[in-house]
């Protein structure tokens, strides 16, 4: 027996912790599972204005409940009133209004010219929901990472299983009430809860799985997605380095690159995990990093941990897995050039510049996701390359330059998710572009006419205007191998 958190909400306010109450098992999951079967069934059918209505739905309950959500973020882990709008409402609305604004395009059947081998048919790609899909979200940007995909799987005609994080319950309990209130389960269901939750639903064979996390319980995904032939799409994560070149414009990239880092305090999946900087320009860019920080943030240690612009890390746990990549690397010589004071009991680590890092430190080969950033100087581009190629492959990599060859030498040179020319994460609101992974750091693609693909089915249809293939029918004459041949150097 697995159980998951329901939410009774009371109007206008994070819910408290006495709210959450243990009751829906394996066998409730089950039936919400078999129910949305039926309906899967029905939405093959659904029409352009019955999908615009769901997700207009979907952004005005948003809209509506942004306060709560507000609450929520800071209950969670004090997350800044501005960065609640910034990373959690502002996206979901920008999906929604994208996927509005395009899902007629997307929605029609894609005609193809035929091949030389094709020639007296007619073909074309029809887009065909998927069916029942499950999307299980992580804590760092619930409702933004719970749904936008949620979005993508409406446009496509699915119904949709949503598994949000056990570690930020307050804002998981807004988004039951969103989807409760706007949603039949049949249609639309959320179940809270732990591991064992996710290991109920991954169990089941699902049409297809939108996961967010980390790779390691990326591959768990995928392994039980095998099981059943499902397919996957996989936001993961992984150490995305940022380059800083002699030419670039220092104050800016300060900026940008502290803005990118520490939002959220580091617990983004595309933040900026560590800098190489040309060692022609580190000590003004390290000067440009401290001033950013006393600008954005205090002075001082206390004024900092008192900023109300810095979130929290999640938990304890992570603020002790993060001060014990600190400790590590300290113990093996590396310089701590600002911050670096811990509060476990506040999960709260200050902005970190980090220094001197030896290569076999853990934070060199984990994944930060927390507010260290280590600062590695560099003198020719080829080495960074070198670097970077010998790590897996990353979600994101980042270039600050003004000088072309270089530029083009890291965009030809390595492969990453997606990249920022003089800038950072940005990206990700990007909703003409597709955003994702590559190997270790994700399979598929999120975002506008991507998501809606992902969540698709491309069904290849061919009709058939003129017989020709009828030529090639059995009893197979000197004449057809003639045509065969002929047709093997025109082809």
């Amino acid at each position: 027996m697995s159980t998951v958190v329901s939410y009774l909400p009371t109007a206008n306010a994070a819910p408290s912790a006495s709210q959450f109450q243990s009751q829906v098992s394996e066998t409730e999951i089950r039936q919400v599972f078999e129910a949305q079967r039926a309906t899967a069934l029905r939405l093959r059918t659904s029409t352009l204005d019955e999908r615009l209505a769901k997700i207009k739905k979907l952004k005005d309950a948003v809209l509506a409940h942004s306060a709560e959500i507000i609450a929520a973020g800071a209950a969670d882990f004090k997350k800044p009133p501005a960065e609640v709008d910034l990373t959690e409402v502002l996206p979901v609305v920008a999906e929604a209004n994208d996927a509005m604004r395009g899902l007629k395009k997307w929605m029609k059947p894609m005609s193809v010219w035929p091949s030389r081998m094709t020639f007296g048919l007619s073909g074309w790609v029809q887009y065909e929901p998927k069916g029942r899909t499950l999307i299980i979200s992580p804590w760092n940007y619930p409702v933004n990472l719970t749904f936008c995909p949620l979005i993508s799987a409406l446009a496509a005609g699915n119904t949709a299983i949503l598994k949000p994080s056990e570690m930020t319950p307050h804002l998981s309990a807004v988004m039951v009430k969103i989807v409760k209130e706007n949603f039949s389960p049949d249609e639309v269901a959320i179940f809270e809860g732990d591991a064992a939750v996710s290991s109920a639903l991954l169990a089941l064979p699902f049409d297809h799985i939108f996961f967010t996390g980390s790779p390691a319980i990326g591959k768990v995904v995928m392994a039980a997605a095998a099981k059943h032939l499902t397919s996957v799409t996989l936001e993961l994560g992984g150490k995305s380095p940022t380059i800083v070149d002699a030419t670039a414009d220092l104050k800016l990239a300060a900026q940008n690159i502290l803005w990118g880092k520490f939002t959220n305090n580091g617990q983004t999946c595309i933040a900026p995990d560590h800098i190489y900087v040309h060692a022609s320009v580190k000590d003004e860019f390290v000067r440009q990093c401290k001033a950013v920080l006393e600008t954005s943030y205090g002075a001082d240690a206390a004024s900092q941990q008192q900023s109300p612009f810095l979130a929290r890390i999640v938990n304890t746990r992570h603020t002790a897995r993060i001060r014990g990549l600190l400790d590590d690397a300290t113990a093996k010589g590396a310089t701590v050039l600002t911050g670096g004071k811990v509060d476990e009991s506040d999960c709260y680590i200050a902005p970190t510049l980090i220094d001197n890092i030896p290569a076999d430190a853990k934070i060199m080969s984990e994944e930060i996701f927390g507010p260290l950033l280590p600062i590695i100087p560099f003198n020719q581009i080829d080495d960074v390359i070198d670097r970077i190629n010998a790590d897996p492959k990353p979600l994101a990599l980042y270039v600050w330059s003004k000088h072309e060859p270089t530029i083009n030498a890291v965009l030809k040179k390595t492969s990453a998710g997606g990249t920022c020319i003089n800038h950072t994460v940005v990206h990700f609101l990007h909703g003409n572009l597709p955003f994702g992974g590559v190997n270790n750091s994700g399979i598929g693609r999120a975002h506008g006419h991507y998501g809606f693909k992902d969540f698709s089915h491309e069904r290849a249809v061919i009709r058939t205007r003129i017989m020709l293939a009828k030529m090639f029918f059995p009893p197979y004459t000197d004449r057809m191998r003639k045509i065969v041949s002929l047709l093997m150097k025109t082809v």
